[in-house]
């Protein structure tokens, strides 16, 4: 579990980006972190990886508080970061001096996961390309086991059927004593997957729902014609027509369109939000 409470945090003694942050976490989940550049999904991640300290508040990750970086803390802990450099070493080797500092590392899902993603373990790090080195960090922390897994845009780089591969190996692999927390931009890749849904703006967490709770309070429209005196929650102009969030007013079922729910947040949030405060 992680439990975030009143965190305080800024760059430099600047403007805040974070003043009295909360967000509690549970096991068994795996959480869509959503929001645009520079909305503090990154900086949020290393608050929870204990990598930078916030001024003021808590952040406990199963009862650790980050910032102390206990050994027996960051052994349950795995970030998978946007940018990484690599030594020059053969994956085997890298395994090899990294897989003790976590105590439930199983090498034979690492061997499981090198052949299914088609990776050579005798080929060093630094020459493989930016997504084979994306595909080993995966399953590297993947066979760590670790509780908390972290990952900032993990798609990146990755082909068309690559992230497919992606969406399975994780929904293969998640344990119900597991967190996953996946900072994203690429939310058509990752729909099937995430759920809770985490959106954050300006250092403010503005929405933060199960995908059951959606499909329960919003009907999505991809593609639609307004009908007179329609009135959608929220609409952007598409090829077509528009696509439309409404209230789910009848109970019916629809398909969460990420990309379109993200939009209508950041930009009608009080109006999505009060939705959400109503009975279905």
């Amino acid at each position: 579990m992680i439990t975030i409470e009143n965190i305080v945090f800024s760059y430099n003694h600047k403007k805040p980006l974070f003043e009295g942050l909360n967000l509690r976490l549970e096991q068994g989940n795996i959480y869509g972190l959503l929001g645009k550049n520079g909305a503090g999904k990154t900086t949020l991640l290393k608050i929870i990886a204990g990598l930078v300290f916030p001024q003021s508040g808590s952040c406990r990750v199963n009862g650790f508080e980050s910032k102390d970086r206990i050994p027996e803390a960051l052994e349950d802990i795995y970030i998978l970061p946007e940018e990484f450099e690599l030594p020059s070493i053969s994956i085997l080797q890298y395994a090899a001096l990294n897989a003790p500092f976590y105590s439930r590392f199983d090498h034979d899902k690492l061997n499981r996961l090198i052949e299914e993603f088609q990776l050579d373990g005798s080929k060093k790090l630094n020459q493989l390309s930016y997504g084979q080195k994306k595909k080993f960090l995966l399953a590297f922390g993947l066979s760590t086991n670790a509780r908390l897994m972290l990952m900032d845009e993990p798609t990146n780089g990755l082909d068309i059927p690559s992230k497919s591969q992606f969406r399975k190996v994780i929904a293969a692999s998640m344990e119900e004593d597991q967190i996953i927390i996946i900072s994203t931009h690429q939310v058509r890749d990752l729909q099937s997957l995430i759920d809770p849904v985490i959106i954050m703006d300006e250092g403010k967490i503005i929405f933060n729902q199960t995908n059951e709770s959606i499909m329960q309070h919003l009907v999505f429209e991809p593609q639609h014609r307004l009908q007179e005196g329609e009135k959608p929650l929220y609409a952007e102009e598409v090829f077509g027509g528009v696509a439309a969030v409404f209230a789910n007013k009848a109970g019916r079922d629809t398909r969460i369109d990420l990309e379109l729910l993200f939009n209508a947040v950041v930009n009608k949030t009080q109006v999505i939000n009060e939705e959400f405060a109503n009975p279905s």
